[in-house]
């Protein structure tokens, strides 16, 4: 049997490594912020923004935070070749690529067992990311290409316009979360349930009690009490429960035949099972705000100089619903405008981010402290039910 090769990316000095020396996180206590009271029990006052380059930075976590990250969510730049206000976008492919290798390891190191990474990127390196992601992690690690439609205008000009960006989700290991896959859940909005017939159970709503596939155990008919219709499942398809199953549905008043009894049977899910269950995530978020949502929260936040192209807090906030819950540690080492931060502050997470540029100090300094003192009423702020407290510690 011929010997199974293992296929890479490879580029142009993918073997040169960065040498680094080991660093020291020194608080800066003038930068440094802390709530004037604790407001309640869940203040959280261990968090820390660090200003410097995000490789050292990461570096300098590995001997106290490796492998306790419970979700890591990046943005760094996409590499389209045009300059920003707050970012150099334009490196040449393959040093891009070296600089996210060097730092995906290290980020992987810092990731719990039952942690993820998200990694929202564009079409021009989005490709190239899933390959060496799949090389650092483990392709089995992979679990979707998430597609957030970042943007609702049209560009006239474009042969194509763009409206997406990419969301790569890579778990530590996979297999945690298929064993635990109940965890991996959106809360239950309560869209389209009522309860017409006054069930005491609470409000229903009738999900379609045929499934696809032929299966021999789930071809019965059916017959409506009352207009005496009799039903079976379309060609392919079968009754999503036995017979049996059925026969219990029925008698314990979850089994309906639309909204005037005159039509296919229905199975009632309420509200209060889907709620504790949760909702399966798609692929496709496309009922998320946009770029241009979050930019007019930032003219609000930063009045003089919003930040370009910010990422929406709702994006972030679907994430950390996805796989955290509150008092897990959160990390970003590209910080930008600290979304993810704010975001996680409102939601009672742990964070730690990590920004070089100047807008460490204009952008995300001001915005926490905002956040701490109640001050920031866009975003998550209401959903999130935020109203201020906690810290944010600033080292280099």
């Amino acid at each position: 049997m011929a010997n199974k090769q293992k296929l890479e990316l490879t580029w142009i000095g993918k073997d040169k490594r960065a040498k680094l020396e080991p660093r020291v996180l020194i608080e800066d206590p003038e930068k440094s912020y802390h709530a004037a009271e604790r407001c309640s029990d869940d203040d959280i006052f261990d968090n820390i923004l660090i200003k410097g380059d995000n490789l050292l930075a990461l570096k300098a976590l590995e001997s106290d935070y490796a492998g306790k990250v419970k979700c890591i969510f990046i943005d760094p730049p996409y590499n389209t070749g045009s300059a920003f206000e707050h970012y150099d976008d334009g490196l040449e492919h393959s040093i891009w690529l070296g600089l996210m290798r060097d730092r995906l390891e290290v980020l992987r190191n810092l990731l719990a067992e039952d942690g993820s990474l998200w990694i929202t990127i564009d079409d021009n390196e989005a490709h190239y990311l899933k390959v060496l992601c799949d090389e650092i992690f483990g392709r089995k690690n992979f679990v979707a290409d998430i597609i957030w439609n970042s943007t609702k205008s049209v560009t006239n000009t474009a042969l194509i316009s763009g409206a997406h960006t990419h969301c790569l989700l890579y778990f530590k290991e996979k297999q945690y979360w298929i064993k635990n896959r109940e965890h991996f859940r959106l809360p239950e909005p309560g869209e389209g349930f009522s309860n017409p017939d006054n069930d005491p159970r609470g409000p229903w709503k009738a999900d379609p009690f045929q499934v696809g596939g032929w299966r021999p155990n789930q071809q019965y008919e059916i017959v409506n009490p009352n207009t005496g219709e009799v039903y079976l499942p379309k060609k392919g398809s079968s009754w999503k429960n036995d017979f049996n199953k059925f026969q219990k549905l029925l008698k314990d008043n979850r089994i309906v035949f639309g909204k005037h009894g005159k039509s296919a049977p229905q199975r009632k899910r309420f509200l209060s099972e889907a709620s504790q269950r949760g909702r399966v995530s798609t692929t496709l978020w496309n009922d998320l705000d946009a770029t241009t949502n979050a930019t007019q929260h930032s003219k609000k936040l930063f009045r003089s100089s919003p930040f370009t192209n910010p990422k929406p807090e709702n994006l972030v906030e679907r994430i950390l619903q996805l796989c955290s819950d509150e008092g897990d540690l959160i990390l970003d080492s590209f910080a930008g405008s600290g979304t993810t931060g704010a975001v996680a502050h409102k939601m009672r997470r742990r964070w730690i981010m990590v920004e070089l540029g100047k807008h460490c100090d204009t952008h995300i300094v001001p915005r926490l402290r905002k956040v701490i003192d109640g001050e920031d009423q866009g975003g998550i702020t209401k959903t999130a039910n935020w109203r201020k407290g906690g810290d944010s510690a600033i080292t280099h």
